[in-house]
């Protein structure tokens, strides 16, 4: 195919040559026009050598046969340069399907004229842009142009009027394939060498370690923990808080000096992640959490739903009532928005951090975020069943409600793929309306009854309300679900409400329907 093309072009080109070779010849072989002898023509011969006709007169029209042989030459220029025009034209169809050909790979033939080669594929990756401002998420996730080369058999060129041949183009069709976003695991480290066992379940179900990079931050500079993270290599990135020193306190602060390290080392720590390495997302877990196989799923999922809803400021993989027996087995899949900051494994945007950062709290920051100051009104996401668990009873809060509440927490072992899900109900303008509506539709009963349970028919879901703090309080501790309030709100409430199970019932522990606002004073 390429040497008959080759050949074409060189047919063309001595054509050309030829044509023009021979009006040359044939002006070259005239006599020039000089003196006129008594015919009107040049000599020699006169008018009989020119082939002019006489006009009636006896004489001829030499100015006009002139401009007739000049339009006559013109117009086979014209013929020429049309022909030139068609020969580049084949010529640079020629050259792109050589290049082409140089890209196929090394086991395609060229066929013969009649066959069709299958389409080639292409793929090009355009440069990364070198700003300095952008996110590493970003810069490391270039979107990939996938380029496929797709045969028009319709479109053919003409060499001249008398041969035709079919030439094949080449259309590019461009798909643009949409990056994942990084999203790093930034495990909050100190004096556990137990954090092996964090560490484990992380790389375990971690689906990618350039889409999930771990950096491990350490404070506290202990130094077998160090070696524990150190024997993990390049499956994680570890830095050290590079300020080991006590923090000046109020006397009667002493005995929290280890809360005030805490929220030391997460500001240094969140700005390494967000201001350092660049990143604009990031889920924080501490160095005692054991997470769920479908821990990276359920944040991956949930990253788009947090970024484009202005109403919500994290993502976390936690229930604090997420007791066995207060949670539904069977709905793995079930998600809430809550008003309550939960933590123990959560997810920040680089936005919302850039907020917080220059107002960060010296101590207690986990009570600090639960401040309308800070909340405005905004909301989290949290599981039905809780992606992650704590082992850790020893810390600063000296095992603070481990006993009572969360060596009991159920962690999820079965895999939901969320990202395949249609999780757009969680967005404010459409879980508010559903969510209201099925609880205030829900059966009005009183806590005698549900303990009873004699009466009640079904699964419910079934109400119980509460109209003062202590009235919650009391509600709370006899259904067995937590009974704090900060700023007001319940633990794993959304608008006032706690949802959760009692006896295998849904049960909503509601405010009278009408609520509005949460009252601060309830502390």
């Amino acid at each position: 195919m390429v040497r008959k093309r080759g050949s074409l072009i060189l047919c063309g080109a001595f054509l050309f040559v030829a044509c023009n070779g021979l009006l040359l010849l044939f002006l070259w072989g005239r006599t020039p026009i000089g003196r006129f002898g008594g015919g009107g023509g040049a000599e020699p011969g006169g008018a009989e050598e020119w082939g002019v006709a006489k006009l009636k007169g006896g004489g001829t029209n030499l100015a006009g046969e002139v401009i007739r042989l000049a339009e006559e030459v013109e117009s086979e220029l014209e013929t020429q340069k049309e022909l030139l025009k068609q020969i580049q034209s084949h010529r640079s169809l020629w050259e792109k399907r050589k290049g082409m050909g140089k890209r196929q790979t090394d086991g395609e033939k060229v066929e013969n004229e009649e066959g069709h080669k299958p389409p080639p594929q292409l793929s090009a990756v355009p440069p990364k842009d070198d700003s300095e401002n952008k996110d590493q998420s970003q810069e490391e996730n270039t979107p990939e142009l996938i380029i496929t080369a797709v045969q028009d058999p319709k479109v053919d060129t003409q060499l001249d009027n008398e041969i035709k041949e079919l030439t094949d183009y080449t259309k590019l069709e461009v798909t643009v394939v949409s990056p994942q976003v990084v999203i790093p695991i930034l495990v909050i480290a100190c004096d556990r060498v137990t954090v092996k066992r964090s560490l484990d379940k992380l790389i375990q179900y971690r689906p990618s370690a350039e889409l999930y990079p771990i950096i491990v931050s350490q404070d506290c500079g202990h130094a077998e923990t160090a070696q524990v993270i150190g024997s993990y290599g390049s499956q994680v990135t570890h830095i050290s808080q590079p300020d080991l020193s006590d923090i000046r306190v109020r006397p009667e602060h002493r005995k929290f000096q280890g809360y005030y390290k805490i929220a030391r080392h997460y500001r240094w720590a969140l700005n390494q992640v967000f201001n350092t390495l660049s990143h604009s997302t990031v889920v924080i877990v501490e160095d005692d959490l054991e997470v769920a196989p479908d821990f990276f799923e359920y944040f991956r999922a949930l990253h788009p739903i947090l970024t484009s809803d202005p109403t919500l400021w994290c993502v976390s993989a936690w229930n604090d009532n997420g007791r066995e027996g207060l949670v539904d087995p069977g709905k793995a899949d079930l998600l809430f928005r809550t008003d309550f900051f939960p933590g123990l494994g959560w997810m920040l945007l680089k936005d919302i951090w850039a907020e917080l950062e220059p107002k960060w709290p010296t101590a207690f920051w986990d009570d600090w975020m639960r401040h309308p100051e800070q909340r405005k009104e905004r909301s989290c996401i949290r599981p039905e069943i809780s992606r992650t668990m704590t082992f850790g009873r020893k810390g600063v809060s000296l095992g603070q409600f481990f006993d009572q509440y969360l060596r009991y927490i159920k962690l999820n072992t079965d895999f939901v793929p969320f990202t395949k899900q249609d999780l757009s109900y969680l967005m404010k303008e459409n879980f508010d309306v559903n969510f209201v509506k099925q609880v205030y539709s829900a059966p009005l009963i009183k806590v005698e009854e549900l303990q009873q349970g004699g009466g009640l028919a079904g699964t419910g879901p079934y109400r119980v309300q509460y109209s003062s703090r202590d009235n919650f309080k009391v509600l709370a501790r006899n259904l067995g679900v937590m009974d704090d309030l900060k700023s007001g709100v319940p633990r794993a409430g959304y608008r006032g409400v706690v949802s959760f199970l009692s006896r295998g019932r849904r049960v909503f522990l509601t405010p009278p329907e009408g609520w509005t606002k949460y009252d601060v004073s309830w502390s």
